[in-house]
């Protein structure tokens, strides 16, 4: 394959059919999802197209600062999407911008110094897009978690301040195993990587005519950095956002579930 194959609208008009096996078994099973599923479709074309525009502008208009700032509103909708999936947690907004900008951050500069990428827009605002909605997707999870954890292990968290052991110390647990339910999607994908599915990046790279052989080594650095960006989000995440179940006098207090 010497390059990408061009997709004209009357193939994609054509393709859009599938839309309607969604339909059939929404309608089949009687699951109520046809009016979400056409507006998910029709959102998904206007927004992929309009962003193909902005693309389209941002890759020609080779500003270092345009970049950034670009990257920064990714990080803001990001973080707003994750404190509203948080509403247990206190100040969610700006430690979900915090912990992604922070993750988001360090993958990035540690992949430029390296060298596998530079500071273009074609290069960093693609990656840096996988590196934000994913920790966006981590940060949801760790919230949910931690918002439940504290709501079930009310009481053990209790005993262990009333036995004089400090908020830190009683919330241990909780953080560790929000932590864990952050990363834990991004670590069960690396595990099955070109054995059950070939990943989005690296589909799209062979069907641009990328070999395989290089695909597979940019599909690596993609499995490095998520992990990497995910571990420094929720780990951030959580330990900044367990304080909030907690008033000044170092008792729990009820907050909304997710």
């Amino acid at each position: 394959m010497n390059g990408s194959t061009p997709i004209h609208v009357t193939s994609l008009l054509i393709a859009s059919s599938l839309v309607f096996v969604t339909l059939f078994f929404s309608y089949w099973q009687k699951l109520k999802l046809e009016k979400e599923t056409i507006i998910s479709v029709v959102r998904a074309v206007i927004q992929l197209v309009a962003v193909g525009y902005v693309l389209n502008f941002v890759f020609g208009y080779k500003n270092p600062a345009f970049t950034t700032l670009l990257l920064l509103f990714m990080t803001f909708n990001a973080s707003y999407n994750a404190a509203k999936r948080g509403r247990a947690i206190k100040r969610g907004l700006s430690i979900s911008f915090l912990s992604i900008a922070v993750g988001t951050l360090v993958t990035l500069m540690i992949l430029i110094l390296s060298g596998i990428i530079r500071y273009e827009p074609y290069q960093i605002i693609p990656i840096g897009g996988m590196i934000i909605s994913n920790s966006m997707v981590a940060l949801g999870l760790c919230y949910k978690q931690m918002a439940a954890d504290f709501k079930n292990k009310r009481e053990e968290i209790e005993t262990k301040l009333a036995l004089g052991a400090d908020i830190l110390l009683s919330s241990k647990e909780i953080i560790r195993d929000s932590i864990k339910t952050g990363m834990l999607p991004t670590i069960d994908s690396a595990k099955t990587l070109g054995i059950v599915s070939l990943p989005g990046m690296m589909t799209g790279l062979i069907l641009a005519g990328t070999s395989p052989m290089e695909a597979i080594k940019y599909q690596i650095m993609v499995t490095f950095m998520l992990l990497s960006t995910t571990a420094i989000s929720s780990f951030i995440s959580c330990y900044l956002s367990y304080r909030g179940f907690f008033n000044n006098r170092k008792q729990l207090i009820n907050r909304p579930e997710n």
